[in-house]
C-alpha cells in the first residue's frame, strides 16, 4: 500500500470542531474490541473534554488526512524520580480501522517522540494489551521494548 500524506497536530480544546474530532476518534477506539468494546457514555464524553482541557499535563494529538481525522493519541506528562526528568506516557493511541496499515500509528509515534524531546523527557512509556499483535508490532518498530521487571497493576476506585 502506498504512503499517504498525514498531518499530525495538537488538539485545540478551545475549538469545538477539534473537541468533536478527538472525542469521535476516542469513541471509535472505545467501541473497538481492543478498547472497551462499547461506546463512551455521553456523560463521560462530555466530562472528558472539560477535564483534559484543564489538565496542564495533557497532550493530545490528531492525525489527519486531508480534512479527515483518522487517528488520535492521548499523552500525559509524568515525572521520573530516578532520572529527575519528566516522562511522557501514551495513554491512548488509536487509528480508525479502515486507516490501519498505512503508517498512521508510526507517524503518531514519531510526533510523540518529538513532543517528548521538546518537553525534555527522559522516556516515553505506554501499556499495551498482550493480545494486540498489531499494536505490539507498531510499538516495537518505533523502538519500544518491554520494561525491566515491570508488572502493570491497577486498583479500581
Amino acid at each position: 500500500m502506498h504512503e499517504i500524506d498525514i498531518d499530525i497536530r495538537p488538539v485545540d480544546f478551545s475549538q469545538a470542531d477539534d473537541v468533536d474530532r478527538y472525542l469521535d476518534l476516542l469513541d471509535a477506539y472505545a467501541r473497538d474490541p481492543m478498547g472497551i468494546g462499547r461506546p463512551l457514555p455521553p456523560a463521560k464524553r462530555y466530562r472528558l473534554a472539560s477535564d483534559l482541557a484543564k489538565n496542564p499535563a495533557t497532550h493530545c494529538l490528531l492525525a489527519e488526512h486531508e480534512d479527515l481525522a483518522i487517528g488520535v493519541a492521548t499523552c500525559f506528562l509524568g515525572y521520573s524520580t530516578f532520572q529527575a526528568r519528566p516522562l511522557l506516557n501514551i495513554h491512548d493511541l488509536a487509528v480508525l480501522p479502515e486507516w490501519r496499515g498505512r503508517r498512521v500509528a508510526a507517524k503518531l509515534l514519531d510526533a510523540i517522540a518529538e513532543l517528548a524531546t521538546t518537553l525534555d523527557c527522559c522516556r516515553v512509556t505506554l501499556e499495551v494489551r498482550e493480545d494486540n499483535p498489531r499494536a505490539l508490532q507498531a510499538y516495537r518498530r518505533a523502538g519500544f521494548v518491554p520494561g525491566e521487571c515491570s508488572l502493570f497493576m491497577a486498583k479500581e476506585l
